[in-house]
């Protein structure tokens, strides 16, 4: 196995001297990603904070069906905007949020005791919208229920009867569980560091080489070939996991600045979950370095190999994106799938749940026998002349 340390220590050095590159695949994730976690933060927390303190400003079509309505609408603090001639159009252009419309009939529905229609105008596909639209129902559905109270003690009847059943929440979530809302970009963060962290090492120790001509008078050394690609993709996997453990603890520092008050989450990685997290990506910086390994060596030019590499980064991708769209309750057979279980126990880990052994195991076992596949792909990939001597 000297050989392999040998060429370990070989593809580290030189490429530590490659300062620019190593700034790139290593310090710039746990640089930058930090600071536009905090910047979003920031700009969703002030967004929504103007949303709700924003002066309600609403147009109202048919005002005059409604005076106490919009009477009671004014007190609340809204201002009722003159009733536009295409409100349909005036949401779509987002000129306005939202528009009150008050049919005709509402008077004799009123009058009658029938529930009285009153028509909301919005696009809720816009976010922009969503708060507002709220607040303007919130508000007709308080004047609704001030009514109905109203009415019921005219006719002698409490107005708790409308009400034989009280619904009492009980919120179990923790300022920790409630974080990963906020968190929710933080698996994908750690897969893709898993993967750029050690890219350009990957394509410089292999299409690189081959390009300069650098690799063959390497392959004349008396050592087993199959050591010389996994020390090369030894190296690769100890710059990604470098860069992983660096981005990691750029967030830790970084999630005392973030508006935890306003947001009513507790974002503190705890020194339990770095680990525990450390440990359930290990097995995919393995895995992403034999696959960038085997991609990188396959590849003729560092062009060609770097558009190979291009398309490897879709796959951490996957697990967090379906995750975004669809969150999913973890289950044991989750775990014996590489990357779509890590996403799973890293967020288990930052909600300060227990993670069981079993659940530990299946995960860094499948991932690790992957990675050991591609690594022995890897391997054989050196024993190849048509591989090698491509160039």
């Amino acid at each position: 196995m000297r050989g392999l340390v040998t060429v370990y220590k070989k593809e580290v050095r030189e490429n530590l001297r490659d300062r620019r590159s190593l700034f790139n695949s290593v310090l710039l994730g746990p640089i930058l990603f930090p600071i536009l976690f905090i910047g979003l933060a920031y700009f969703a927390n002030s967004k929504q904070q103007e949303s709700v303190e924003k002066v309600l400003e609403v147009p109202v079509v048919g005002a005059r069906n409604a005076p106490n309505l919009v009477s009671f609408l004014e007190q609340q603090g809204v201002v009722i905007l003159p009733e536009p001639e295409d409100p349909e159009a005036l949401v779509k252009s987002q000129e306005t949020q939202v528009v009150i419309r008050i049919p005709e009939e509402f008077a004799g529905q009123w009058k009658t005791g029938e529930p009285a229609v009153i028509e909301l105008i919005a696009d809720p596909s816009r976010r922009e919208s969503n708060i507002p639209m709220q607040r303007v129902r919130g508000l007709l559905n308080a004047y609704g229920a001030q009514i109905g109270h109203l009415r019921l003690q005219l006719r002698g009847v409490s107005p708790t009867l409308r009400t034989p059943i009280m619904v009492k929440d009980i919120d179990l979530s923790t300022p920790q569980s409630r974080g990963m809302l906020v968190m929710i970009m933080l698996p994908y963060v750690l897969m893709i560091t898993a993967f750029t962290g050690g890219m350009h090492l990957a394509i410089d120790t292999t299409a690189g080489e081959k390009e300069r001509k650098s690799l063959e008078p390497l392959l004349i050394n008396p050592v087993p070939r199959w050591q010389i690609m996994l020390g090369k993709m030894s190296a690769t996997a100890t710059y990604a996991f470098t860069s992983l453990v660096l981005t990691l603890i750029a967030f830790r520092f970084a999630f005392p600045f973030l508006p935890t008050g306003a947001l009513g989450v507790d974002l503190n990685l705890s020194g339990a979950a770095i680990g525990g997290i450390l440990l359930a990506v290990a097995p995919v910086v393995i895995l992403a370095a034999a696959m960038l390994t085997t991609l990188a060596a396959l590849a003729k030019s560092l062009r060609e190999a770097q558009s190979y590499l291009g398309l490897i980064f879709l796959l951490p991708m996957i697990p967090s994106l379906i995750f975004m769209v669809n969150p999913m309750k973890p289950e044991t057979w989750m775990m014996a799938i590489p990357m779509f279980s890590q996403n799973l126990l890293i967020g288990e880990f930052v909600r300060g749940e227990s993670v069981s052994a079993l659940w530990l195991g299946l995960s860094l076992g499948s991932t690790l026998i992957l990675g050991l596949a591609f690594a022995a792909v890897a391997a054989s990939l050196f024993n190849r002349p048509r591989v090698v001597f491509s160039n």
